[in-house]
């Protein structure tokens, strides 16, 4: 397995054609955008083939992508409509003869991996992590395991996923751990800003949690454990999906609606992390998760659950870590650090060396350059 160095020098300047088929928002959206922008800046030719289907209006993250100056290229398909689908980016590829196609997520791995077997560019995967949500959404993702050795190099965000992912059909050689960068693109709102931007209240505690409302991301075990709490405060938790009419249920059931307010979701929402007093990841399962480095960028203190990549990001200096499904324990390590805020800024003081010496932009364009030239050269050899 290769740990991509970020010291390597200036890469040529490439085509790189990054596919993804996005959700409304979420990490891997946030990554892909920060990654384009980045080797954008850098001199690449970057082209993102966004895929998504009929709606009203431009998809937010077309516009997002447009605002940073990415050149985008978007497919809008009706479900299901996979031939076209595979037709449309294959011509995008003879038509602008990519040096790398880098693909991100279940879907375009697995449409667009068998493309390796009569192309002229390398091709590169990031496995963010699973989403486990279910359903035909497991089947997708066992067939992207399935997949990956049609790819040239595989990116795994973290070490504790790329162990996951060997032996399972792929060589170590084409195994690469890039960890997340944080991109500082979008500067941090100041504290009042923030809080009026999502109308909470501009004095008391405010804890915050962010992410996708889908099993995975374990709100509801945040949400129970604030039944434990017995102080005045608000939570805020910001982002949608499948599970966000239950959790309004059990909100209701545990008596805790006048104190929490779900916002829904909020573009480039890691800009208003500064409204908190506390950031909470409760999840189950997590690569290296945006959110946890927006929060340390924010200077907010951090209560996380030590699962998948979590621990290589923040240790006991930068964090509180608690066991993940314990709500009693999560309750105890909120409450500490409300009681405690000369620890909580000892913390946060570290996060932040931590955030900026391990997680910067350049290191992680840097670490990317290095996997598309190795790949490119091989390729060269064949």
């Amino acid at each position: 397995m290769s740990h991509s160095d970020p010291s390597v020098g200036a890469s040529p300047r490439r085509t790189i054609i990054q596919v993804v088929a996005p959700g409304e928002v979420g990490g891997l959206e946030s990554v892909v955008l920060a990654l384009a922008a980045g080797q954008t800046r850098r001199g690449h030719r970057v082209i993102v083939a966004v895929v998504y289907e009929p709606r009203d209006g431009e998809h937010p993250f077309v516009t997002a992508l447009a605002a940073a100056g990415v050149t985008t290229v978007p497919f809008v398909l009706p479900p299901r409509a996979y031939l076209r689908e595979r037709a449309q980016i294959k011509a995008l590829c003879d038509r602008e003869k990519p040096d790398v196609v880098h693909t991100h997520g279940y879907r375009p791995d697995i449409l667009h991996a068998a493309s390796r077997l009569r192309r002229n560019f390398a091709t590169v995967t990031t496995l963010h992590g699973s989403s486990r949500v279910g359903g035909s959404s497991t089947l997708h993702e066992m067939a992207q395991i399935l997949l990956l050795h049609r790819f040239d190099a595989v990116i795994a965000v973290s070490r504790h996923l790329a162990d996951q992912l060997r032996g399972m059909s792929v060589r170590p050689e084409r195994l690469h751990v890039i960890p997340n960068g944080r991109s500082d693109r979008v500067p941090v709102a100041d504290r009042s800003e923030a809080r009026g931007r999502l109308n909470l209240p501009m004095d008391g505690v405010v804890i915050g949690w962010v992410g996708r409302l889908i099993p995975i991301k374990g709100a509801d075990v945040f949400l129970r454990a604030v039944r434990h709490l017995d102080f005045p405060l608000t939570i805020s938790v910001i982002g949608d999906g499948s599970e966000r009419a239950r959790l309004e249920d059990l909100v209701r059931a545990e008596g805790l609606t006048d104190r929490v307010r779900f916002h829904g979701t909020i573009p480039e929402a890691g800009r208003y992390l500064s409204a908190f007093d506390l950031f909470v990841l409760s999840s189950r399962s997590e690569g290296i998760p945006v959110t946890l480095l927006e929060a340390m960028a924010a200077k907010v203190p951090v209560v996380a659950t030590s699962v998948g990549g979590v621990p290589e990001v923040v240790g006991p200096e930068e964090a509180i870590l608690v066991p993940s499904e314990g709500t009693v324990a999560l309750a105890e390590a909120i409450r500490s650090v409300i009681r405690d805020p000369a620890a909580a800024r000892r913390r946060v003081g570290a996060a932040v060396h931590r955030l900026h010496a391990n997680f910067g932009m350049d290191r992680w364009i840097d670490a990317h350059d290095r996997v598309y030239t190795l790949m490119v050269s091989d390729r060269g050899r064949r």
